[in-house]
């Protein structure tokens, strides 16, 4: 929300001589964000209000040129009698005689450092420059001149030679406020001007205090609502003898355009202002467009509208609409309809001004991608006390600048119900905030704020003010207490960390899992824990194991990622994709966080906020809680070594997945089995199952082909993924024996089937080899032409060592031999010769 000081001062007597600053902390304190101070550029030098006497037109020229005498409110010289004039060259054509202008005489300056100085133009002196709002540096508009006012409608305080600086608003400043979305109020002068009022202790004018002139005869049109619950309040007033040619007062639109709104038509332009003033959006409908009765009802069926926007938009049951007999005529709350919109011609208008439900509205915005100024408001709440003051508001100035008059009584349906009253404790705002706030202070911030405050002593019975359907608990009414007293009066007080107590067992493993994996050459890369139906649908995931288990979000950020997560892999292969598109090709990532696989366990009841919830329904709330394991994935592609001169580098395969899964149990203090698997999404042939005290707490491997395609991943990208919360627990560290006796060396190299696990030869062989066995080293893989068909060769180092003793030669050969005898009779391995 911009907020221009001028406009500001009109409401609110803000002590003479409050800095820029001082307003600003004024601001903070009440919770509004200043986003950003908005300065008007400089300008230096006479530049003042003009009339244009008389125009000449040039001929002989390549475009149209104009030499203009304007009156700059100067006297002429002592003898003379009258007014100077200047003489202007000016090629624009949007001006008459009679007109106000902005003019810059020689010796000004304007934004762009652009000095303005007398020259010989077009065989004429030029003796100064007629401004456009561009090139005064207040608006982008330089189709042509700006002009103030019209011969026989100059605004009082604004003849010739008036400096222009104050009527052009290069001596305001504009704040630009972000508005939180429970504050709707704060959506309009009014509404900051009260607040700033109560904050500065000033006294302030409510612009919505004025009565409505008492208008007689029967409503001008006829209205019915059908759905009350969505449209509380709806008022309707019609106009006619409306000028279609008059056009915007200047004073109007250079607020119009300090807030951000573009100058349209004086009809449309007068709604807007009401709408930054009062806070109640508008809508003007063109009168003689409009057929029959007037309906608010819900879309049926198969209907459209073309909104001003030029779009065609297919509507749905859960639209709200203004409709005549011709269908609908505007989205309510959202945006009008073309088929009724003010035109250059128009010179009769309907101004609507109703209070609709605010979800209604959001939902709409929604659907319809269509955001607008009005429904900005609508959806965070609008004061619906203020419908038929608007109406007069706009009404008055329509009939001021544009002629119109105001045809027949307004139509105003109105069935709200009453007001809700809320019980407080008067003490409960300094129970929460710590600051002793006597009942007396509780009670005077609540009627600054426009509530009705009952009951004496410490129980009070507040009614909320028609403008702030936010407040609705006792909870809302503690929080505008400590801000209207001032957040900045709550103490900082740090709690005492208790003694001897640190970082939590899982704590620890999950920070020495990320550091190990990060020394191991990968980047961590969270992402966020949401999922969508197409990205499961990529990955092949089987329906019982991932779908039917979804956790869909009721407000989620993204409709195409409703779900909580139930693995870490479509966060992580998005990442590389992401990576890839953006030249990147050797790419190493990780992510460990919550993943959420179990579905929901329950219905969780919804406590209040006045008390807190009881050990019953705290302990109902945890048991809703869906599981919440800890995973940690990888995700690699390209050189897993690069290459240079030692060599040609290495590509990233399963190996380095299987690998990262090692780390991954290293780092968490536990042995981790790895023999063959298969699960979606990994390759059949290519995918390991890691396996912790005997059960299986994740997968490592190569991508499925078609997986790799269909998310335009390289062939062979590989990843893991294992449960960290399924680890057990790991055991008290034991430094190793180092023995002083020299070890044996051995190698075997062992052919088996091509199908046959390697980790279950290994097994095998440290199981015959026994407790002489220190080490056994896989160190090299081989399938050629010196190996049968449908089987390789597995190459192993044995290193045999006794704690007591030196080894001999027999011993260790014995010890070899049970090893590769054990290993034949239960993998079928041969000794290779």
């Amino acid at each position: 929300m911009k907020v221009p000081v001028s406009w500001l001062t009109e409401h609110v007597d803000i002590p003479a001589g409050t800095t820029v600053q001082e307003l600003d902390d004024a601001f903070v304190r009440l919770g509004f964000e200043v986003e950003d101070v908005l300065r008007p550029p400089v300008t230096t030098g006479p530049l003042v209000v003009g009339r244009v006497l008389e125009i000449e037109e040039l001929t002989g020229f390549k475009k149209p040129i104009r030499y203009c005498q304007v009156d700059v409110g100067e006297d002429a010289s002592p003898g003379a009698g009258g007014r100077d004039v200047r003489g202007i060259v000016c090629g624009a054509r949007n001006f008459a005689v009679g007109d106000l202008v902005v003019a810059a005489l020689p010796g000004a300056v304007l934004p762009g450092d652009f000095a303005i100085a007398a020259r010989t133009t077009y065989d004429h002196v030029s003796d100064g420059m007629i401004c456009s709002v561009r090139e005064l540096g207040i608006g982008e508009d330089h189709a042509g001149i700006l002009v103030l006012g019209q011969d026989g409608s100059a605004p009082v305080g604004m003849e010739p030679g008036t400096p222009a600086h104050a009527v052009l608003g290069l001596d305001d400043v504009v704040f630009d406020l972000e508005v939180t979305p429970d504050r709707g109020y704060a959506m309009s002068l009014r509404g900051i001007a009260r607040d700033l009022a109560a904050a500065l202790g000033v006294e302030w004018r409510d612009p919505a205090a004025l009565t409505p002139p008492a208008w007689s005869g029967a409503p001008a049109w006829q209205v019915t609502v059908a759905d009350a619950h969505r449209c509380d309040r709806f008022s309707m007033v019609a106009m006619e003898g409306l000028d279609p040619a008059a056009p915007s007062p200047w004073a109007l639109r250079r607020r119009l355009a300090q807030c951000g709104i573009r100058s349209i038509s004086l009809a449309v332009d007068v709604t807007n202002y009401v709408m930054l003033e009062l806070g109640q959006p508008m809508h003007a409908f063109d009168r003689d467009t409009v057929t029959g009765p007037i309906a608010v009802r819900r879309a049926r069926a198969g209907e459209r509208l073309t909104t001003l926007d030029g779009v065609v938009r297919a509507l749905t049951d859960d639209d709200l609409l203004i409709a005549d007999d011709s269908g609908p005529i505007g989205l309510a709350g959202v945006m009008g309809g073309a088929s009724t919109e003010i035109g250059d011609t128009t010179t009769a208008v309907l101004l609507e001004a109703a209070h609709w439900e605010p979800t209604g509205i959001s939902r709409g915005v929604r659907r319809h991608k269509l955001p607008s100024e009005a429904a900005k408001r609508f959806e965070r709440g609008t004061d619906p006390d203020v419908t038929v003051v608007a109406l007069a508001r706009a009404a008055g100035l329509l009939a001021e600048h544009g002629g119109a008059t105001v045809v027949g009584a307004p139509v105003d349906l109105d069935t709200r119900a009453p007001r809700p009253v809320i019980p407080l404790d008067a003490a409960l705002p300094g129970r929460i905030a710590g600051v002793a706030y006597p009942p007396s202070q509780v009670v005077e911030v609540l009627q600054a704020i426009g509530a009705t405050v009952d009951g004496d002593g410490q129980q009070l019975q507040v009614t909320p003010p028609s403008w702030r359907a936010d407040l609705t608990d006792p909870a809302d009414l503690v929080e505008e207490v400590v801000r209207a007293v001032g957040f900045d009066e709550i103490p900082s007080v740090l709690p005492t960390a208790p003694p001897g107590r640190g970082l939590t067992e899982g704590q620890r493993r999950r920070r020495s899992i990320g550091r190990a994996l990060a020394d191991a050459g990968y980047v961590e890369a969270p992402s966020y824990p949401f999922v969508g139906v197409s990205q499961l649908d990529a990955l092949g995931l089987p329906d019982d194991d991932e779908r039917r288990t979804l956790i869909t979000l009721r407000n989620p950020l993204s409709e195409e990622a409703p779900a909580l997560r139930t693995t870490l892999l479509p966060g992580l292969l998005a990442t590389l994709a992401r990576n890839l598109a953006r030249g990147q090709r050797d790419l190493s990532v990780f992510e460990h966080g919550a993943v959420f696989p179990g579905g929901l366990t329950g219905a969780a009841p919804v406590p209040g906020v006045d008390t807190r919830p009881d050990d019953a329904t705290l302990a109902v709330l945890l048991g809703a809680v869906p599981a919440q394991p800890f995973h940690v994935g990888v995700a690699l592609t390209g050189q897993r070594e690069p290459r240079g001169w030692w060599g040609p580098g290495r590509a990233a395969g399963w190996a380095d997945a299987v690998q990262a899964a090692r780390t991954v149990a290293d780092a968490a203090g536990v042995e981790l089995t790895v023999r063959a698997g298969q699960r979606a999404p990994w390759h059949p042939g290519r995918c390991a199952e890691l396996v912790a005290d005997g059960r299986v707490v994740g997968y490592a491997g190569e991508l499925h082909p078609r997986v790799c395609a269909a998310l335009e991943l390289p062939a062979r990208t590989s990843v893991m993924e294992l449960d960290v919360d399924a680890l057990p627990a790991a055991g008290v560290p034991v430094g190793p024996h180092v023995s002083s006796f020299p070890p044996v060396h051995m190698d075997a190299a062992l052919v088996v089937p091509e199908e046959q696990p390697e980790a279950d030869v290994r097994r095998a062989l440290a199981e015959g080899a026994g407790e002489l066995l220190e080490e056994l080293r896989l160190f090299d893989v081989y399938a050629g032409s010196q190996v049968p068909a449908g089987h390789r060769s597995l190459a192993y180092a044995f290193t045999f060592r006794a704690p007591d003793r030196t080894l001999t030669g027999e011993e260790a050969k014995a010890a070899f031999d049970r090893a590769v005898a054990l290993a034949g009779d239960a993998v079928g391995a041969v000794l290779r010769g």
